[in-house]
């Protein structure tokens, strides 16, 4: 239950349809990912790709991600929201469900054959603050380049001339 976006009903659903020991039959996430139909697809050939679909097909534990991967979509501030968002921007709502879903298929199969918890990375960082440490380090660099001093550009307040 720390995976956001996962209910009850969602949980009774993986127990009831793979159960514990039905993880392990599986050797990777991905092989996991797959038996869901939850993996692209990919046709190539002659080094072309001619398609990379979802294969058709659905199981109870399909549809029970893919409304966890929905719901999630609904949410603000999380590391899978984030995820889910950036996806959407790009391909559209319908593959940032399935994408969140394979993303929660592998993070399943991990935390049960692996035994391990499921802890969202905290200091990630997303695309806004990327380019506010891209610009900084621009800024920095043309002062350097410059010789300028904080006195020079006008910054009175210390807080400000601590970053630069």
């Amino acid at each position: 239950m720390k995976i956001e976006g996962l209910s009850h009903a969602t949980v009774l659903t993986i127990m009831r349809e793979v159960g514990l020991e039905g993880f392990k039959k599986f050797e990777t996430a991905k092989q996991f990912a797959s038996w869901l139909r939850l993996a692209p697809n990919n046709k190539i050939s002659g080094g072309k790709v001619l398609s990379n679909k979802i294969p058709k097909g659905s199981n109870r534990l399909k549809i029970a991600l893919r409304n966890a991967a929905n719901a999630i979509g609904n949410l603000k501030d999380t590391q899978l929201s984030d995820f889910f968002r950036r996806v959407a921007y790009r391909k559209g709502r319908a593959t940032a469900v399935s994408a969140t879903a394979r993303k929660l298929a592998m993070i399943l199969w991990n935390m049960i054959t692996k035994g391990i918890q499921y802890n969202p990375p905290m200091e990630y960082l997303f695309l806004d603050q990327k380019r506010k440490l891209r610009m900084v380090t621009k800024i920095k660099k043309s002062i350097a380049k410059f010789e300028l001093k904080p006195d020079d550009l006008g910054f009175a307040d210390a807080s400000l001339s601590a970053i630069l």
